[in-house]
């Protein structure tokens, strides 16, 4: 039996060669049938060409014509789905009644035509090398012979294999044109991978060698697949690159895997980058580092540690080898465009010059490092640091690489981002570090100090001093100094916004580490202002980062008000700093800034803490934010910053607004003694604060546009849309018009609850008004803040005649009340004719008359029916007076316009 599947294994074997075999010959004779063809087409051309006359002289014996030769420019058009298309200047001119030629086909499109046209090489290629490794498969699985001579096999077989195709390549050549075209890249491909998976058997599956001997052979198998590559062309390397990975998958499915395997991949892969650094074929290059991550990956799907360890460190010399293998050295010298401008652009559509390919191959492989590293950093406590410990890794080369390779400075980006998201995954997760890290103290209080966040700030601080050392050198961008200012400082906030090691080591020493950064970059600051001089933008960089990390601190120490003092104190530094030394960017810190101070006095902790804290503590918060903005703006004026003078006026504003708000509110409710939230005055103060918040964004909006007139429109409208509610809600449901709901009317008449319900917004959007370009935002504006001003005037006169008791308007109304409604809505209009008089607008004029045709609408509907006596004739008689006065006042200013 085991014979005559031996037997059956030599005829399976047998079957690829017997294929090929008779392929040449069929290519063999193909060749002289068609040197047949043309012989017989010359001899016709010929005598179609002779005359009649010179047809009885027997014609001469005609050469054969000896096949043509390619010429070098030839060969490099060979048609191979690796050979690029001939540049536009190698391409024969075009006749000019010739159509355009189409575009070239694709690598991938060249690749799958060349597949197709000949994938009887590929299905060889594939059938020798899987019957070297199925040799060793099957001897394992039958026992046959010694685990020493199933490896010798298979190694036998592999050079076998390889001297076959040497010697085909030797004697009848591997070029396109020949009959024995790939031949040789056919058996000596399947031979390295024989070779291949006869080592990795023998370390693997039988213990033989060990790992050293293993890779000393991988490397000799290595270096031989970089001479053969050289020889035969790109389908050996093929054959070889991917047959060598999917080695140890085929020969040691059933055996666990082992972090040897690692340094196996890490071989194939400088294999593959070792043939195209020779031979300039990028597609190798590619496929090799791709099969490189993705065999690493599928091994590191076991979980042991070991292997999630390896892997890790896999990745990284990974990206050293895709890196530094191309450019043939330990400085690589990758020049022209960068990765992350190109992304950019193709993102807002804009022709962007595309990278060269050695550095889409480095971006390649640091994106994808960066990446695994990310998910393994999640994997327990010793992979976390690992991660941490590679990333940094990363950022470190990368950043000493810039200097001699321009085009792969921007990719330090990918790891420090990727830094930031294991931290921060490590924190929101509860993961094992950061649960050792929090439970330091619980079961003994006299432990030592817990390290890890420390150590962790210490690394962003140091990529920050590194950053800031490479920002130093000349020709350096203006990124580096950002990413000096920025990469200590964010990964502070991270770790205290998932870690929150104040909770842990205490918010004083959490806030110590926070004034050492911005110590340190102040430091920075004083060393770059030392070499730009005059150019000092880099120089804000670490004056704004210095004054955040100062901000930091604060939020982590001082109390509600004392912070939010301290927080618009670094506003007035920011400014003063600009003042004394023209720092334009500082403008940036007073926009972020206000609006900090501005949320912290509205939303956090806000309104809520304001109407109830103690009063000095609400004077602190607000009337010294108000004194900040006032002397920042003041500080501002000289250097003429449109922008922080802006945003620090319609800020004072608010803030002024916001006080004056709060104070009347807890003054109305003193003087009431009673809860007012849920007053009609209380929705009126509630209503200003929002609406004049609203005011703030829309001047900032008109006056500032960019790119961020849509986040202020943004927010306009939220803060309008709750102001409205909340304004509807006190003209409805809580209004002394409708029900008592709302608290009864407090206070004598005219100066009452009913004018800071009504009358404060009503003047609050006139005012607004006034500060808005015209348009058709102002116009409603106008209209609103004119409307509200009627709906306090009807309630101050209901108020006056009725009283608090009787406000509801189910309890009806009093002939004298009638009446002084169609008085006020007179001497209104008369006021709306005499301010279109006197400033020659004709929307105040028909304004007017609009109000006078509502004063005589309610005299003819509910004047002569609901007055008696007296009353009604005097109120017919004031109309028609009016009337008459008004008409003539409107003819005579419509002769002077």
């Amino acid at each position: 039996m085991e014979g005559a599947l031996i037997l059956l294994g030599l005829v399976m074997l047998a079957i690829p060669v017997a294929v090929i075999y008779l392929l040449v010959s069929h290519a063999r004779l193909r060749t002289r049938v068609a040197v047949l063809e043309t012989e017989l087409a010359t001899q016709v051309m010929v005598a179609d060409s002779t005359p009649d006359t010179a047809r009885t002289v027997p014609p001469k014996p005609v050469e054969r014509p000896k096949p043509e030769q390619p010429t070098k420019a030839a060969e490099a058009q060979t048609s191979t789905p690796w050979t690029p298309p001939a540049k536009p200047s190698e391409q024969a001119p075009i006749a000019p009644n010739t159509p355009p030629e189409l575009a070239p086909p694709s690598l991938a499109l060249r690749a799958v035509h060349w597949a197709v046209a000949n994938w009887f090489y590929v299905v060889s290629a594939v059938s020798l090398a899987l019957a070297g490794l199925f040799l060793v498969q099957y001897g394992v699985e039958n026992g046959l012979f010694p685990p020493g001579a199933r490896v010798l096999a298979a190694l036998g077989f592999g050079g076998a294999l390889i001297a076959g195709g040497e010697v085909i390549r030797r004697r009848f050549g591997d070029d396109p044109e020949h009959a024995t075209a790939y031949l040789p890249s056919v058996f000596s491909g399947a031979g390295l991978v024989s070779l291949f998976g006869g080592i990795a058997a023998a370390h693997l599956l039988y213990g033989l060698i060990g790992a050293e001997v293993a890779f000393v052979g991988m490397a000799a198998v290595g270096v031989l697949g970089v001479g053969l590559g050289w020889l035969h062309g790109p389908l050996l390397a093929v054959v070889g690159v991917v047959g060598a990975f999917a080695a140890p998958f085929l020969v040691a499915g059933t055996v666990p895997a082992q972090s040897w395997l690692y340094i196996y991949f890490a071989i194939i892969t400088a294999l593959g980058l070792g043939i195209d650094t020779i031979r300039r074929w990028a597609w190798v290059s590619g496929l090799s580092v791709a099969l490189g991550f993705g065999a690493g990956w599928l091994s590191a799907q076991s979980f042991d540690l070991e292997m999630i360890l390896g892997f890790q460190a896999h990745v990284v010399v990974m990206v050293l080898m895709a890196t530094l293998i191309p450019a043939r050295g330990l400085r690589p010298d990758h020049g022209g465009a960068m990765i992350i401008p190109l992304a950019l652009g193709q993102l807002g559509r804009v022709a962007v010059r595309w990278p060269g390919f050695p550095t889409l191959l480095a971006g390649a492989a640091v994106a994808t490092a960066s990446a695994a590293l990310l998910w393994t950093g999640t994997l327990g406590a010793e992979p976390f640091w690992m991660a941490v410990l590679s990333l940094v890794l990363l950022a470190v080369a990368l950043t000493a690489w810039s200097t001699t390779a321009p085009a792969l400075q921007d990719l330090i980006v990918l790891p420090v981002l990727a830094l930031f998201a294991v931290v921060a995954i490590e924190g929101n997760s509860g993961g094992p570090v950061v649960r050792a890290f929090a439970a330091t103290y619980d079961t003994n209080p006299e432990a030592d100090f817990p390290l890890a966040a420390t150590l962790l700030w210490a690394i962003g601080l140091g990529l920050s001093a590194m950053a800031a050392g490479r920002a130093l050198r000349d020709g350096a961008v203006m990124a580096w100094a950002l990413a000096a200012a920025l990469i200590g400082p964010v990964l502070a906030v991270v770790i205290e916004v998932t870690w929150t090691p104040a909770n842990t080591i205490g918010a004083y020493p959490w806030a110590l580490h926070a004034m050492l950064t911005a110590v340190v970059m102040v430091g920075l600051a004083l060393r770059f202002a030392r070499i730009d001089g005059m150019r000092r933008d880099r120089v804000a960089l670490f004056v704004l980062s210095a004054l955040a990390c100062m901000s930091f601190a604060f939020v982590l120490i001082l109390t509600l008000a004392a912070l939010t003092v301290a927080l618009a104190l670094t506003v007035v530094a920011a400014a003063a700093l600009d003042r004394r030394f023209d720092l334009r960017l500082m403008q940036l810190f007073v926009v972020v800034g206000v609006a900090a101070v501005s949320t912290r006095l509205v939303a956090d902790p806000g309104l809520a803490w304001a109407l109830d804290a103690p009063l000095w503590e609400v004077l602190l918060a607000y009337a010294g934010a108000l004194a900040a903005f006032c002397a920042a703006l003041w500080l501002q004026h000289p250097r003429g910053r449109v922008a922080g003078s802006l945003v620090l006026d319609t800020g004072a504003w608010s803030v002024a607004g916001l006080l004056m708000s709060v104070l009347l509110f807890r003054a109305i409710e003193a003087e009431l003694g009673e809860d007012g939230t849920f007053s009609h005055w209380g929705f009126g103060l509630f209503a200003v604060i929002w609406l004049g918040l609203m005011l703030a964004q829309l001047v900032r909006m008109q006056r500032l546009g960019g790119a961020l007139g849509w986040v202020r429109g943004g927010l306009a409208l939220v803060f309008g849309l709750i102001g409205g509610l909340v304004l509807v809600a006190g003209l409805t449901v809580l209004s002394p018009l409708v029900a008592d709901w709302g608290s009864r009317v407090s206070g004598p008449p005219v100066l009452n609850t009913l004018a800071v319900a009504y009358a404060l917004p009503a003047l609050l959007l006139a005012l607004g008004a006034t500060r808005l370009r015209a348009g058709l935002l102002r116009t409603g504006m106008w209209g609103v803040a004119g409307a509200l001003g009627v709906y306090w005037a009807f309630a101050a006169l209901r108020h006056l005649w009725q009283g608090a008791a009787q406000m509801p308007l189910d309890n009806g109304f009093l002939q004298p009340e009638l009446y002084s409604y169609t008085v006020a809505l007179l001497v209104a209009g008369a006021a709306l004719f005499y301010q279109a008089l006197a400033r020659g607008s004709v929307m105040l004029r028909r304004a007017g008359l609009v109000v006078i045709g509502l004063a005589v609408a309610k005299v003819f509907l509910i004047d002569i029916s609901g007055l008696e006596g007296l009353t009604r004739v005097l109120s017919l008689m004031v109309l028609g007076l009016s009337l008459a006065g008004l008409a003539w006042l409107n003819r005579w200013a419509q002769s002077r316009a």
